[in-house]
C-alpha cells in the first residue's frame, strides 16, 4: 500500500464526505478509493469511516486522524517545497494577506516594483479586516497591526505606530475645545467597529491611563469609510499616524490631543509581517519580507511609502 497516497485519499474524504469527489481529484477509480481506505483501517485496526448508500461519516478516530494528517501532509508538501527552492530561481505563488489600510495603501507599489526583480514569483493578495489562520487559510504571509499571539508563527515587526485623533478644521471649528480626553463626550465620534456593545478609547499620559466610554455617532467595521466620514466633518476619527499623515499635513484634517497617546485597543499596535515558523523560510517568502521591510521599516519610512500609494486612495484600517 502506498501509505502516503492513501493518507492524502483519506483526508481528502473527510473534507469532501464524497468517495466519487475524491476519485476525480486524484484520477483514480472510487473502487480503488474505497480499497486504499480499507487498507488503513486494516493496518490501523479501527473504523475511521461509517458509510452507506447515502453518505459518509467519520467516526470519532476517524476524525482524530484526519485533524493530525492535516499537519503532517501539510507539513510533507512544505518541506519539499521549502528543498526545491533551494535549487531553483525563486518562483512560484506567493499567497499574501493583508488588513486593509496597509494591502491598499503600501503593498500595490511595492508588489509592482518587486515583479520587476522577480518576475517568476506572482503573488496573489487579499485584502480583509479578519484574523486568518496561516496553515489553514494557506497563506504564505500576513500583515497584521497586532502581533500574533498563536504558536507555530515567526513575526517581523516592520514598524510601530501611533494613533492620531484628527477631525476637520470645520468640525472643530463649531465645537468646544478639546483640552481633555473626557471633552470628547462633547463631540461626535467616528468608532471602529470592535467585539462588545460598549466603545471605548484609551488615553496615556506618561503613565497615566485614562479610558473614556462614548456613544459614537457612526460605527464602521472599516478604517476607508472612517477616514471619508472624518473627511465630510463627521466628528472625529481615531486611526493610525500614517493613515491620516497625509490628510494633516495638507491641512484636510488637524490632530487633536497630541499630548496623549491613544488607542481603541492597546499601545503595541504597528505592522507585523508574520509567517509560519518552519525550519526553512522559502526563498520567495524571504526575498518578498526583505523587499518591504527595506522601503517601509522605521518610523518615517511608513510615511513615505503609503505616500507613494496616493493614487490608489488612502484605504486604513482601525
Amino acid at each position: 500500500m502506498d501509505r502516503l497516497r492513501a493518507m492524502e485519499l483519506f483526508l481528502s474524504i473527510s473534507q469532501t464526505r464524497n468517495f466519487s469527489e475524491t476519485a476525480r481529484r486524484f484520477g483514480i477509480s472510487a473502487t480503488g478509493v474505497s480499497r486504499m481506505i480499507t487498507d488503513i483501517e486494516e493496518e490501523l485496526k479501527v473504523k475511521l469511516l461509517l458509510r452507506s448508500t447515502r453518505q459518509v461519516a467519520l467516526t470519532e478516530s476517524g476524525q482524530e486522524y484526519a485533524r493530525q494528517l492535516e499537519g503532517i501532509l501539510w507539513r510533507i508538501n512544505e518541506l519539499q517545497a521549502n528543498i526545491t527552492a533551494i535549487s531553483t530561481a525563486p518562483q512560484g505563488l506567493l499567497r499574501v494577506h493583508s488588513r486593509v489600510m496597509f494591502g491598499l495603501g503600501v503593498l500595490p507599489p511595492l508588489i509592482a516594483a518587486f515583479r520587476k526583480l522577480y518576475p517568476e514569483i506572482h503573488i496573489e493578495l487579499t485584502l480583509t479586516e479578519a484574523a486568518v489562520d496561516l496553515r489553514r487559510n494557506q497563506f504564505d504571509i500576513d500583515f497584521r497591526i497586532s502581533p500574533p499571539v498563536e504558536a507555530g508563527v515567526k513575526r517581523r515587526m516592520l514598524f510601530q505606530s501611533e494613533r492620531h485623533l484628527a477631525a476637520t478644521p470645520a468640525y472643530l471649528a463649531g465645537k468646544p475645545r478639546l483640552q481633555a480626553p473626557e471633552g470628547i463626550l462633547e463631540h461626535d465620534c467616528l468608532a471602529y467597529e470592535l467585539p462588545g456593545n460598549e466603545y471605548t478609547w484609551l488615553f496615556k499620559q506618561e503613565e497615566r491611563l485614562t479610558e473614556i466610554a462614548f456613544k459614537p455617532r457612526h460605527v464602521s467595521n472599516n478604517g476607508v469609510a472612517l477616514l471619508e466620514l472624518a473627511r465630510l466633518g463627521e466628528g472625529l476619527v481615531l486611526l493610525d499616524d500614517y493613515t491620516v499623515h497625509n490628510d494633516i499635513r495638507a491641512g484636510r484634517l488637524v490632530r487633536v490631543l497630541t499630548d496623549y497617546r491613544i488607542s481603541n485597543k492597546g499601545f503595541d499596535e504597528g505592522m507585523y509581517a508574520t509567517i509560519l515558523d518552519t525550519p526553512i523560510i522559502p526563498a520567495k517568502i524571504r526575498l518578498f519580507l526583505d523587499f518591504v521591510a527595506e522601503h517601509v521599516a522605521g518610523p518615517e519610512l511608513r510615511f513615505a511609502a503609503h505616500g507613494k500609494a496616493a493614487g490608489l486612495g488612502s484605504a486604513p484600517e482601525a
